[in-house]
């Protein structure tokens, strides 16, 4: 490889897989939690008449449903590099997160519509039933945040599995105030105000799940990384007179990218070598910033006008 086309790697896949990869037994353990739950609560929500118990266990649904796509997406972006895939199929892993977003803005809309629905056609509700049901899912659901509380700092797939597990026990609340309320005053408008609560709650972390999650798959920067401090600290390695195509991404949670072209003066490169320069380039951005799988070409004074010279 000529001089100034060579190329610096610093690998930065988590080890044994993606960021997710380390969760996956908790994952299934909060699946099997949820749909439990799910059973006991449609049971109750009909025998009980509760609308806000029939919602909880809808939701419970899309959860088991999204946990369940998070455990494939998982299998899947584990799967290794291909020739056609260089990076494998870890983007699946937010695919997922991105089909989390989509059921829970659905179930949403889909409790609110039968929410209202409920103060056209009022029905009676057996209030202690549903405090009966509604702990046990609040319960349930508190056991599976604990589980997967970790995960969802490191990992978008992760993190949509905790939000709808979050909005379940949130929804948990909301039918046992409603119920209770039911139990002390028999005022059953109680119980679909509590399946809007759980609706409006939904919205607010699923929206901005969903906004990371689209950066990732627009190719924005990675979260908590300033290229203008990345540019800095790059233009500030001795010998670097200029940086340009500078790009960085995210493939999965826990797998940032970067890429530049480094321009270097020809008396740097010769006293100290191409492979020290490298080095000091990929220490720069390890120490810095969050970004260890980094691919730099390093280029003499006047390089980019030829490149640019080729491109027209």
């Amino acid at each position: 490889m000529g001089a100034g086309h060579d190329h610096g790697h610093a690998h930065g896949a988590p080890a044994g897989g993606t960021a997710s990869a380390a969760y996956r037994g908790r994952l299934r353990v909060a699946l099997a939690i949820t749909l439990g739950v799910m059973v006991v609560e449609i049971v109750g929500g009909v025998l009980a008449d509760s609308l806000a118990l029939v919602a909880d266990a809808a939701h419970m649904a899309t959860d088991a449903l999204g946990l369940g796509m998070a455990l494939v997406a998982i299998h899947v972006a584990n799967r290794p590099p291909s020739e056609r895939r260089t990076f494998g199929l870890a983007r699946a892993e937010i695919l997922a997160a991105l089909a989390n977003c989509l059921l829970l803005l659905g179930v949403g809309g889909y409790v609110l519509y039968e929410a209202i629905d409920r103060f056209v056609t009022p029905a009676e509700t057996a209030g202690g039933l549903t405090v009966v049901f509604g702990a046990i899912g609040l319960v349930a659901n508190m056991v599976s945040l604990s589980l997967l509380m970790r995960g969802q700092k490191e990992s978008l797939n992760v993190r949509g599995a905790f939000l709808e597990v979050a909005a379940d026990a949130l929804g948990s609340v909301a039918v046992i105030l409603s119920a209770l309320v039911i139990l002390a005053t028999g005022w059953t408008a109680a119980d679909p105000i509590a399946s809007l609560v759980i609706a409006l709650m939904i919205v607010p972390r699923t929206w901005k799940l969903l906004r990371e999650t689209l950066d990732v798959l627009l190719e924005a920067a990675p979260k908590g990384v300033d290229m203008g401090k990345v540019r800095a600290h790059i233009l500030a390695t001795d010998g670097v007179e200029d940086v340009h195509d500078l790009h960085a991404w995210t493939i999965t949670s826990g797998m940032p990218v970067l890429s530049a072209h480094v321009v270097v003066s020809s008396e740097v490169l010769n006293a100290i070598g191409h492979e020290k320069m490298l080095h000091e380039l990929q220490n720069c951005l390890g120490a810095h910033f969050d970004v260890e799988h980094c691919t730099f070409q390093l280029e003499p004074g006047g390089h980019a006008a030829h490149e640019a010279r080729l491109c027209h």
